[in-house]
């Protein structure tokens, strides 16, 4: 199976220059570059990454809040047409919405609605990125999944919840996460980050606990793309990393440039890439 190499794009990335601050960042624009040079088919995994974000607004929305993450692709507006009738998003995503809306219907076949409905869009939402096409988006969903996991199992512990309450999906982590009692959930030899999110998880300053778990990811997206120079996969963690940092020019502007400076230190020099 043959991918698209996107040699001119990958190459342009350093161009988002930003001035101190990270004044005029726009990521609106970023994605409209790279929509205008993927193809169709990997436009459709761009597309999907960032539907995680279009499922946080449903789940707000559904749950009455007004609370809008402008990283999905939906406006407040589509997320209130989809909640009705799920017409523009993945089959599963869709699927889970009108199980919720009709819980007697045909639909509500194999989607547990007595779970809350947040933990079957989501698990709906993993299984989309599952199938996908991107070797990439497979592993950093995956990867995405089990941090997530690992950090509600955290809070879950702290606050005498039970654990499986809070997971999503299935799966080795799943099920570790489930039976184990020991601090780390037996789990450092699968996750090498573990030690780290348990040392973030206690920090008490919130915008420092964001930082460093985010720093884990940012970590966890650069090993995943490790060989991954000029195609659909590299376009992705590019813009897991440009998430990160659209995140961050709204909760710490110092931080936001600090994390757009790494960014373009990671993709300076691949111009001198042999091709």
């Amino acid at each position: 199976m043959f991918s698209s190499n996107y040699y001119a794009l990958v190459a342009g990335f350093r161009e988002y220059a930003l001035d101190a601050e990270t004044k005029g960042f726009d990521i609106e624009e970023i994605l409209a570059e790279i929509e205008e040079v993927l193809s169709a088919k990997d436009w459709q995994s761009v597309r999907l990454l960032y539907t995680y974000y279009d499922c946080e607004n449903l789940v707000a929305r559904r749950n009455g809040s007004s609370a809008h993450n402008a990283l999905g692709r939906l406006s407040a507006e589509q997320v209130a047409e989809q909640l009705a009738a799920p017409t523009a998003l993945p089959e599963r995503i869709a699927k889970v919405i009108r199980a919720y809306a009709d819980t007697e219907g045909e639909d509500a076949e194999g989607v547990d609605t007595e779970a809350p409905f947040a933990q079957s869009l989501f698990a709906a939402y993993y299984e989309e990125c599952a199938a996908s096409g991107s070797r990439f988006l497979k592993e950093w969903s995956e990867s995405d999944r089990a941090l997530r996991n690992v950090i509600s199992a955290l809070v879950a512990r702290d606050r005498n919840m039970a654990v499986d309450q809070v997971t999503v999906g299935g799966g080795d982590v799943v099920e570790q996460l489930h039976r184990s009692s020991a601090a780390d959930f037996g789990l450092r030899g699968e996750l090498g980050y573990i030690d780290a999110l348990i040392g973030a998880m206690d920090e008490q300053n919130m915008l420092e606990k964001e930082r460093k778990i985010d720093l884990i990811r940012w970590s966890v997206a650069s090993e995943l793309s490790t060989f991954d120079y000029f195609s659909l996969d590299a376009v992705l963690a590019y813009l897991v990393k440009v998430n990160l940092v659209a995140r961050w020019t709204l909760l710490d502007a110092k931080m936001g440039r600090a994390m757009l400076d790494r960014l373009m230190a990671e993709l300076d020099g691949k111009q001198y890439i042999e091709i």
